[in-house]
């Protein structure tokens, strides 16, 4: 026996070894188990503000702070460009334009999303406008960026992701807002699916022009929020008659480059679920229990297909004692066979204090190791 198997180290502890975030999230998508469940969150602006405050080094990555796995997103520009100016700021907010055209109020000093105040695009018209802005090209993609870093993040076994956006989300909450898309899809489907199809044209040549150029990725994921408490915003059969096909050609993208495909979307989309296993998604975040989703239910019925990200009610964050003991139901059940990324089901608000988190991380490091 060599010196590792002297010191009591047993085939089966060495088999788990700590591995990297690459090693571990790849064998959550195979639905095998790792080391451990990954962990991860992403917190509001003004809850890593309030971290700095209470200890936590000034522009230090919260990952590394508190040890967490590391996940880094490539994006690009699919935007139509239009010009980002400052209407009006105080010490609480900006109101500001947007490369998409949008004119928003963004507070300072507390999360959330933007208030929406103005659109540009508004009908198939101004569509059309926007749409002749957008042509890919390469200073669309921050090339410095990749590369002064892409070697490293390979090196260090990072999580690399595609991020794409396209779809209902970034439509109604960039582009024509929420109203405005909910009528057109049932009045003027074929201008809405034109803005979808436009999007994810431009996420693929652009990703196209990365991949090309050698900085691979692990998956693509894209970020698509359809649903809200309780049901989603639209049924399924408009579903199927409007966007599915623009999300199955994106799996379909990422599935010819051997990636993995993540789907990001709020609110309660139980009903979407059998359809978007069918069309290549592989794990669906952030399984948001506020809305209305049981999480250990959908692992008993999807955990064969499916992998889950999140799951962990945020809502719980203001009472942490209720958080560790959700965590202790929770994330045994999930991260049975793999397919599982813990983190909460939304984000992390300014509400969580630093030794707060800490715990949370702790916990979910320990609940989630495999014996």
């Amino acid at each position: 026996l060599d010196s590792r198997y002297k010191c009591g180290i047993s085939r089966q502890e060495e088999s788990m070894a700590a591995m990297t975030t690459r090693e571990r999230v790849k064998r959550m998508y195979e639905h095998k188990e790792a080391d451990r469940v990954p962990v991860t969150d992403l917190p509001w602006a003004s809850t890593i503000d309030r971290w700095e405050k209470e200890g936590m080094p000034k522009g230090m990555s919260y990952a590394d702070y508190f040890e967490m796995d590391k996940f880094v997103g490539i994006g690009v520009d699919t935007t139509p460009r239009y010009p980002e100016k400052i209407i009006e700021e105080t010490e609480e907010y900006r109101i500001k334009t947007t490369a998409w055209g949008a004119t928003i109020k963004d507070w300072k000093h507390k999360g959330g999303v933007p208030q929406d105040l103005d659109f540009t695009v508004k009908d198939a018209d101004s569509w059309a406008r926007a749409k002749a802005r957008m042509t890919p090209s390469r200073d669309r993609v921050d090339w410095d960026h990749l590369k002064k870093n892409w070697k490293a993040w390979r090196d260090e076994g990072v999580w690399l992701s595609g991020g794409f956006w396209f779809g209902f989300d970034v439509t109604h909450s960039r582009i024509v807002g929420t109203e405005q898309t909910l009528m057109k899809m049932a009045t003027e489907p074929e201008w809405i699916k034109d803005v979808w199809e436009t999007c994810l044209d431009m996420n693929i040549a652009l990703f196209d022009m990365v991949w090309e150029a050698g900085y691979h990725f692990d998956e693509m994921m894209w970020w698509d929020d359809m649903g809200y408490k309780g049901t989603q915003f639209f049924s399924l059969p408009m579903y199927r008659d409007l966007l599915k096909d623009a999300h199955k050609r994106a799996c379909d993208w990422a599935h010819a480059r051997g990636l993995n495909v993540r789907l990001h979307s709020c609110g309660n989309i139980s009903t979407f679920i059998p359809d978007l296993i069918e069309i290549g998604v592989e794990m669906l975040n952030p399984i948001e229990v506020k809305a209305g989703l049981d999480p250990v239910a959908l692992k008993k019925q999807y955990g064969d297909k499916l992998g889950f990200h999140g799951a962990l009610n945020a809502v719980l964050f203001w009472e942490p004692e209720k958080m560790w003991a959700e965590m202790r139901k929770v994330i045994p059940e999930m991260k049975k066979n793999g397919g599982y990324i813990i983190s909460s089901d939304h984000s992390v608000p300014e509400t969580v204090g630093l030794e707060e988190f800490r715990e949370f991380v702790r916990l979910a490091r320990e609940l989630g190791t495999y014996e």
